[in-house]
């Protein structure tokens, strides 16, 4: 059965994450992601806040942007944590946002180039080798960590493009799919990445739960409209993709709420619990093995979804 948890929103103070985190353990939930984005809340603190006020719960994190740290940095970061609550931490390194990159003067020309030295350094410096590069974006001089962790988890890649998947199946341990992760696209992301041996999945899912479908949908369907404006690369590869968009174009958000219940049950865990878990049995079909329920973005919606999580954790 996949690990599932609960995403911690890049717009919740991050005085609630203990408190978060301790109602997710204690309820029998598996996992708290940490989401960092600029210029918000720091991921390694706060994982680090959740790992020290449990006992069995594990925290990702999704994603360390690849140069905002340089690579001994971010490996030191890691292995800190993996030294604070062994086999409990799960790191994941992406692009970021390269407008955000701009921003701080750190944006790479190229950023899979980048994003590749820095995998690749990270990886080595936490299997406790001494490395030494000397590349367009990391340079190591023979630096090697003090403590490397005794159990190396793997480094999940936060992408989405195709280039970025091939890149996670060369020199990643597995990918971090932001929501809407579908069964649909998780398949053909891990195809994407070469499915290789032992490679692990993650995915954050839009989740809304309410008694009602249409109470659901209702919420729902602004954020699934503002996804399809953008453009998300997630969405094309949804079965009834076109026919998607074509009643979002005749019938906007409106045409969004009366979809048929598979539709929204292939996009998220959004409708009732049992409409929720049964997303999350496509998903493990799909060979997910770690899902973060991303609940709502403002604490007062998105903090009473967590008895809902708790509820399909104990499913």
């Amino acid at each position: 059965m996949s690990s599932l948890g609960m995403c911690f929103p890049r717009t919740w103070p991050a005085g609630l994450v203990t408190d978060v985190a301790r109602r997710l353990e204690a309820g029998g939930a598996d996992e708290l992601w940490i989401i960092e984005d600029c210029f918000y809340t720091a991921g390694p603190t706060l994982s680090a806040a959740a790992l020290s006020v449990t006992e069995r719960l594990t925290v990702g994190l999704g994603i360390l942007p690849a140069v905002v740290r340089t690579a001994a940095v971010t490996a030191m970061e890691i292995a800190t944590l993996c030294a604070l609550a062994p086999g409990r931490f799960v790191p994941g390194i992406g692009h970021g946002v390269q407008e955000w990159m701009g921003q701080m003067g750190v944006r790479p020309k190229s950023p899979l180039t980048a994003l590749e030295e820095v995998t690749v350094a990270v990886t080595r410096l936490l299997a406790g080798e001494s490395v030494s590069m000397d590349g367009k974006y990391v340079v190591l001089d023979q630096v090697k960590l003090d403590a490397p962790p005794a159990d190396v988890p793997p480094i999940l890649l936060g992408v989405r493009g195709p280039k970025s998947l091939a890149l996670a199946g060369r020199v990643g341990g597995g990918i971090v799919l932001a929501e809407p992760a579908s069964p649909s696209y998780v398949r053909q992301a891990v195809e994407q990445a070469g499915s290789p041996e032992g490679f692990v999945v993650a995915t954050f899912s839009a989740f809304c739960v309410r008694d009602d479908r249409k109470t659901a949908y209702e919420w729902s369907a602004p954020w699934l409209a503002a996804q399809l404006d953008q453009k998300n690369p997630a969405l094309p590869s949804l079965p009834f993709y076109d026919d998607l968009v074509r009643r979002y174009d005749e019938s906007g958000v409106a045409g969004l709420v009366s979809m048929p219940v598979d539709w929204w049950q292939e996009i998220g865990p959004i409708g009732t619990l049992d409409d929720a878990a049964a997303h999350l049995d496509a998903l493990e079909a799909a060979g997910v093995q770690h899902v973060g329920l991303f609940p709502d973005p403002e604490v007062e919606h998105g903090l009473p979804q967590l008895e809902h999580v708790v509820a399909l954790a104990n499913r």
